[in-house]
């Protein structure tokens, strides 16, 4: 038994295992890299991280009722009480769960880097027969613009032809959200895989 299976039984045994090591299979292949910079037509996708803590802050806090109808269909976030500390505690969320491979959050920038139209997460599926969930948003201004349709359309694309899934679920716009959340409370019932 080598040092990390000891470890990992030991943890298992104590009950402290970290949820993304209790995964059946790792959320990328090994051979698999991520992109850390990737170009589209009057915009670029770098990971998410404790740098672009103001620039990410200022384009969510500048669309939060948007952002509430659009993207999380809660009031939970964005909200006017969030905090630059509670900007940079989710950037460093971020930013380990990228290192870790565990899921991949992208700021979509302007091509030189000063504003954030918005953001694309990859993330591991709850639900069976998905491998990946991607979301996405933009800000109320790049919305009306008509940027949002173009992002998805793009994000598509890349997913597609640059990411190891086989099915992914676009929740809010391939699958309506009722649907979705459908699926999510079906998987929470039937329990752990």
């Amino acid at each position: 038994m080598t040092a990390q299976t000891t470890a990992i039984a030991l943890l298992l045994a104590l009950g402290n295992m970290p949820a993304f090591a209790q995964q059946a299979a790792p959320f990328v292949p090994s051979g698999f890299t991520a992109p850390v910079l990737v170009k589209g037509a009057g915009f670029e996708l770098v990971p998410l991280g404790p740098a672009l803590v103001k620039i990410d802050y200022d384009a969510y806090m500048s669309s939060i009722a948007h952002l509430q109808t659009t993207f999380t269909r809660s009031k939970d976030w964005p909200h006017a009480g969030l905090t630059a500390a509670d900007a940079m505690k989710d950037m460093e969320g971020e930013a380990g769960r990228f290192q870790q491979r565990q899921s991949f959050a992208y700021a979509v920038l302007t091509p030189d880097g000063r504003r954030e139209r918005g953001s694309v997460y990859v993330s591991p599926s709850r639900v069976a027969g998905y491998d990946a969930v991607v979301r996405l948003w933009v800000t109320k201004a790049e919305y009306d613009a008509g940027f949002d349709a173009e992002l998805y359309a793009w994000v598509t694309g890349w997913v597609r032809k640059e990411w190891p899934f086989a099915k992914v679920a676009y929740p809010g716009r391939a699958i309506p959200w009722a649907e979705w959340d459908a699926l999510v409370a079906a998987s929470k019932a039937a329990g752990p895989n």
